[in-house]
């Protein structure tokens, strides 16, 4: 059972959240949370009891934050809020980003900052524990006053509405928690405000896509290798003495990743000295670690923001400790959405040049002797070719996936809510682009692969060796009349599950 996750004024970590979202640690709240809520609770108690309208406890909302509610009626216009707000549209999203959207606005509430009671917090953290996964769908958030849509989804839920996903099922709400064990949640004063204003669900798949990415690029590095190697390239480009002429971390560190997997390489040993007539490798070769380090700073600058933001109580209004309650701009998912859009671009990039070398792997004359397309019998098979072409497609689709959604802007709220982050929809791009990355690195992996076997009798290093020898247990390698669509789903769930840096053992 994973190590339970206690969530509190203090920060969580980014492994934190894909322990509870992936692994289902189980979540509660420490005793500073619960009495920091209690306090902030009745610094809410007495404002809405007060003479003066407070925003948000005893007004409506949005445009209509200028309309006081009378006391008898503010049950309803939190249950009106969230049945109202969860409004979305389209396929339910996947699990995990549900998970994500809950743990981290449950994560705010425990902050203190946010005036709901204690027994709200609670439920929340029993619905995470009981894996009970509100239906969130994929349109309604534009980033701004929080991920409006999918919070309230979450919200409709703890009151014992809407449908969720329980045991592998999609039941109505009520039956879930009734089976569960969970009392549903009649909303007080502020706390339907406080369920949905946080840009947890665009964090959540930032954090999620930055732990896939950190397994990604190091099987880009592994991949490059082996084409280097499968194209009787060079590992001398790779070397420390040339990387620290341009001093970039990621740089660094992939050419380091490459110059490893290729020790011990009697392909790459067999064309040394001066009867090789080759002067220097291609750029999608070469320049690999210059194309993987700088998409792997990308991401370090990405992970800056997130720790930022775990960091963060995003709501509004906010109660301060001396009893205030404060309108503020922290649910602008801007620093968020900036950091999604820039992630797309140097995944685009990273599936860029691994297409491009499976292409040269292909192609006869830039080959250096495999034969084309890596066919058994060319002519009568056609090898890997339509492998790359599906390469191509989907490398293609990432260039459109990497067109910014930030820099749009629909206003709402009638122009209350005037300049809005399109963050969720930078999220969203994001995760269809990880998953992109990942078939490109596969075939990128079973075609160089393949191509080490028709080097024989030269052995390949170790570390690819090792990588070529996991592939054979799941693929036919070469021959025949190969089916190659189950061969890349094969290649992508080794890819997907780290099983192929578990074979490399690079790190």
């Amino acid at each position: 059972m994973p190590e339970k996750v206690l969530l509190g004024p203090e920060p969580l970590t980014a492994a934190q959240v894909v322990d509870v979202v992936r692994g289902h640690a189980p979540v509660g709240l420490t005793d500073t949370a619960e009495k920091n809520l209690a306090a902030t609770r009745q610094h809410i108690e007495n404002l809405a009891h007060a003479v003066t309208p407070t925003y948000g406890v005893s007004t409506g909302f949005g445009a209509l934050a200028t309309r006081h509610i009378p006391v008898e009626s503010r049950t309803a216009l939190q249950r009106s809020l969230i049945r109202s707000h969860a409004a979305g549209a389209g396929p339910a999203v996947e699990t995990e980003v549900v998970r994500g959207l809950m743990l981290l606005r449950l994560r705010t509430l425990a902050s203190g900052y946010t005036g709901v009671r204690p027994g709200t917090a609670q439920t929340l953290a029993a619905l995470l524990n009981a894996g009970i996964t509100p239906i969130v769908h994929e349109y309604g958030s534009l980033g701004c006053s929080g991920d409006l849509a999918p919070l309230a989804a979450v919200a409709l839920a703890l009151m014992g509405e809407g449908e969720v996903e329980y045991r592998g099922e999609v039941v109505p709400a009520g039956e879930a928690l009734k089976h569960a064990g969970i009392e549903p949640v009649v909303l007080a004063e502020k706390e339907g405000l406080a369920l949905t204003n946080g840009t947890d669900g665009m964090l959540g798949m930032l954090l999620l896509a930055a732990a896939d990415l950190h397994r990604l690029f190091d099987i880009a590095d592994l991949t490059a290798a082996m084409s280097v190697e499968a194209l009787l390239g060079t590992d001398r480009a790779f070397a420390a003495d040339l990387q620290v002429l341009r001093p970039h971390p990621g740089q660094a560190l992939s050419a380091a990743r490459m110059w490893k997997a290729l020790q011990g390489s009697k392909i790459v040993e067999s064309h040394r000295g001066p009867d090789c007539n080759r002067v220097q490798d291609a750029y999608s070769l070469r320049c690999a670690p210059q194309v993987h380090g700088a998409a792997r700073d990308s991401l370090a600058h990405a992970e800056l923001v997130g720790e930022r933001e775990l960091m963060s109580a995003v709501d509004n209004p906010v109660v301060l400790a001396d009893g205030r309650v404060e309108s503020n701009g922290n649910f602008h998912g801007a620093p968020v959405a900036y950091v999604l859009d820039f992630l797309a671009i140097p995944v685009a990039d990273v599936a860029s040049i691994a297409e491009r070398r499976t292409d040269r792997m292909l192609d006869k004359a830039r080959s250096h002797g495999l034969p084309p397309f890596l066919a058994h019998d060319p002519g009568v098979d056609s090898g890997h070719m339509i492998a790359q072409y599906t390469q191509a497609a989907i490398v293609s689709e990432l260039k459109r996936l990497a067109v910014p959604a930030s820099v749009d802007s629909i206003p709402s709220s009638a122009m209350q809510e005037d300049h809005v982050s399109m963050g969720w929809s930078a999220a969203r791009k994001l995760r269809k682009a990880v998953d992109g990355l990942t078939t490109v690195l596969a075939i990128e992996l079973l075609t160089a692969a393949r191509a080490l076997d028709f080097r024989a009798p030269l052995e390949p290093s170790p570390v690819t060796g090792r990588v070529r020898d996991l592939l054979r247990t799941k693929v036919a390698g070469p021959g025949p009349d190969r089916h190659l669509a189950p061969e890349i789903a094969a290649a992508e769930e080794l890819v997907r599950s780290g099983a192929v840096l578990d074979a490399a053992r690079l790190s």
